[in-house]
This record gives C-alpha cells, sequence and structure tokens, in this order.
C-alpha cells in the first residue's frame, strides 16, 4: 500500500469529516472518540516521527494499546501523511489495510498490532529495555492504554516494574473515560505513584493542557499522564 499522500498542513478542524469517512458495524465509536485530542495532541506536537522516518532507530515510538477502537488513529495518521485518506472509507473492509484492530504490517507507522487489552503498556517495556541495550537513550516510547485496560494483570506488573526501574523513556497516558469496570483505591493517578512513576491528571480534551502534561521534565522516573475524557462527550 502507499504511505504518501498530497502534502498539505494538518489541522485538527478535519477530523470530524475524516472519522465521518469510517463506517460500518463494530466501531467501537466511543473509544475511538474518547482517544481524539490525545492522538492529536501527540502526532501534532509532541511525537518525533514522520511518514519517511517511520523505519528510523532514532524515532519516537508510539504504541497503541487500546487498539479495539482504531478509527480516531487511522484519522490522525492520515491527516499527518502516513497513508492516503482514500483508504478511510474501507475500514473493516475484508481488502481493507485499515481493520477494527491496527496491523503493524500493514498501516504504516503502527508500532503494534493492538486490540486484545492489557498487552500494550508491557510491550512499551520491554521496547525501552531494547532500545537501552542498543545504546538508544534518545528514543521516546508512548503508550495509550484505556482505564479498563488496569483490570488487566500484566498492566500492573508493567507498572510495578517501570517505576524502581527507571525508566525515563517511558510515557504512558491513560484514556480514563470511567468504563473500568473496578475502581482504583485513590484513583488511576495514585497507581502510578505508589510504583515511582511521575503522573499528572489532566482534561484529556484541553490541548494545552495535555501538551504541558506530556512534555514536562520526569527525570529519572516514567511518565504518567491519565486524560480524563467524559464519556457522554
Amino acid at each position: 500500500m502507499t504511505n504518501t499522500t498530497t502534502a498539505r498542513t494538518p489541522d485538527h478542524r478535519d477530523m470530524n469529516r475524516l472519522m465521518g469517512l469510517m463506517t460500518g458495524d463494530e466501531k467501537h465509536g466511543p473509544a475511538a472518540t474518547s482517544t481524539l485530542d490525545v492522538l492529536w495532541v501527540l502526532y501534532d506536537r509532541v511525537l518525533r516521527v514522520a511518514p519517511d522516518t517511520v523505519d528510523a532507530p532514532g524515532r519516537d515510538r508510539f504504541l497503541l494499546s487500546k487498539g479495539h477502537g482504531p478509527m480516531a488513529y487511522y484519522a490522525v495518521l492520515a491527516a499527518h501523511g502516513f497513508f492516503d485518506e482514500e483508504l478511510l472509507p474501507g475500514f473493516g473492509a475484508y481488502d481493507s489495510p485499515l481493520g477494527h484492530h491496527p496491523d503493524r504490517t500493514l498501516v504504516p507507522g503502527a508500532e503494534i498490532g493492538s486490540g486484545s487489552l492489557g498487552h500494550g503498556l508491557p510491550l512499551a517495556v520491554g521496547s525501552v529495555l531494547g532500545l537501552r541495550a542498543q545504546g538508544l537513550t534518545d528514543p521516546r516510547v508512548w503508550v495509550l492504554i484505556g482505564d479498563a485496560e488496569l483490570d488487566e494483570g500484566s498492566n500492573h506488573e508493567a507498572i510495578a516494574y517501570a517505576g524502581p526501574a527507571g525508566l525515563e523513556q517511558l510515557h504512558t497516558v491513560v484514556i480514563d473515560n470511567a468504563s473500568s469496570s473496578h475502581g482504583r483505591p485513590g484513583g488511576i493517578a495514585a497507581r502510578f505513584e505508589a510504583a515511582g512513576w511521575s503522573v499528572d491528571s489532566v482534561d484529556g480534551r484541553d490541548h494545552e493542557a495535555l501538551y504541558a502534561a506530556f512534555t514536562a521534565p520526569h527525570p529519572g522516573r516514567p511518565r504518567a499522564v491519565v486524560a480524563r475524557v467524559d464519556p457522554k462527550d
């Protein structure tokens, strides 16, 4: 498939149109729209990766663990030129590269195949360790997870390890749209703080607040940002 498109300046105002190109059943609409603003700020202002650097060793890595609602992810990737927006109307079709769960072998810019909850954060920890083993200490690893994924034990093992290990290259964004079956004592942020992470909680629709949280210094510690999103929004 082609991973180039006509050069243009990405515009957040275009997101509704791009999202609207993807139709059909099993869209997991709320799971997608809850991530839209976080994804936009990351790809537009934070991540050091572009269509021509998707294989560069020094690129930032973004892992979408919340992969069962990838519509916003595809729209943001298309807006930033990773692939042509003409692919969006085929979302979920048999012969489309844009599946209901992202496939890293088919979607330019996708670092992992995802959708089975609870795997992205452990993979992100492993990615940081792999980069360290290669002497690559500048690339940052970002992972986006959902609040319900924190019901999976694999995430708590990753959280418990990353803090004491001082994985400064690791950044986690938790979309908190109140979809978790089990509440966190003290809230989501408290779980990360207890393991030694640098943590902040912000409005998941406020682009400036998200940017400030994403770029805050956190020497010697992994970073977690809890992005609160109204489930009715």
